[in-house]
């Protein structure tokens, strides 16, 4: 059962320009190769991907208001608890601002929190004055928007990445199936196993019911062995979840990687103008 978390006291607006400030080094585009699996555990703040709404909002709107009180609650929450949703209401639906963070399953606490802030500092340069956001770092996801998104299933295909087959072996591929299967079957909203060199892992954001997050893992881990074959690592993230696998010759992502985005962006159901980012 999902656990229900309340909104806890605002953080001051000036602390939270403070935090942006301070981390806005950690800007989008790294010009570094992403982790592997196995590399990433330690790298919570390393870019993965993000996206942007085409709708913008302006500047001094009441929608830039409760955005900004939208991210300073998730940046507050985030030293208390692994994943959160609010909803900051407008006075219309279009001025209404709703958003979630969830922190990797593993992550300490002073981690997520670190992780939430860092995403927040780097969503604003990525969308700027865009009515809707997400982005995924290694630790922690952020996404918000003034279209409800909360609550609702979304098995889209948002990113996928596999590595070169050279060098896995019949043996590597039997324990890697091993992995994923003792991934679908492991119960839970975060999921991480291993079998010698070959480790796995697989989360679902908060607002999904225990089936719905089955369903979406599951779907997650069948396309990552589909579409990745005899890759040495593969990730496969849905809207809603992701599923990951590396193997001990993958400790890097090569730079030629299959990096591959869906044609509808992450931000919401309807079809907006693709604003789509990863590592080339």
């Amino acid at each position: 059962m999902l656990l229900s978390f309340s909104p806890s006291p605002l953080m001051p607006m000036a602390k939270l320009r403070n935090i942006i400030k301070t981390l806005s080094i950690f800007f989008f585009l790294i010009a570094a190769t992403a982790p592997s699996l196995s590399s990433a555990t330690s790298a919570t703040d390393t870019f993965v991907f993000g996206g942007c709404s085409q709708q913008k909002f302006s500047p001094a709107s009441a929608y830039e208001s409760n955005l900004n009180s939208l991210l300073t609650s998730l940046v507050n929450s985030a030293t208390y608890s692994s994943y959160n949703n609010f909803t900051i209401m407008g006075s219309s639906s279009s001025d209404t601002a709703r958003g979630l963070f969830q922190c990797r399953g593993d992550l300490s606490m002073p981690d997520c929190a670190t992780c939430v802030a860092r995403a927040v500092s780097q969503v604003g340069p990525l969308c700027p004055f865009t009515c809707g956001g997400a982005l995924q770092l290694a630790g922690c996801y952020i996404k918000y928007d003034n279209i409800s998104f909360l609550g609702q299933e979304d098995k889209t295909v948002v990113l996928k990445k596999c590595g070169s087959s050279e060098g896995y072996n019949t043996d590597g591929i039997s324990r890697r199936d091993a992995v994923l299967t003792e991934l679908v079957n492991g119960g839970g909203y975060f999921r991480a196993g291993g079998s010698g060199d070959v480790q796995g892992m697989g989360q679902c954001v908060g607002d999904l019911t225990v089936s719905e997050c089955q369903d979406c893992l599951g779907t997650a881990i069948g396309r990552l062995k589909n579409d990745c074959g005899t890759a040495v690592f593969g990730d496969m993230f849905l809207a809603k979840c992701y599923a990951r696998y590396s193997t001990d010759g993958a400790q890097h992502y090569a730079k030629s990687h299959n990096c591959e985005f869906s044609l509808l962006t992450i931000i919401s159901r309807k079809t907006f103008k693709n604003k789509m980012f990863c590592f080339p």
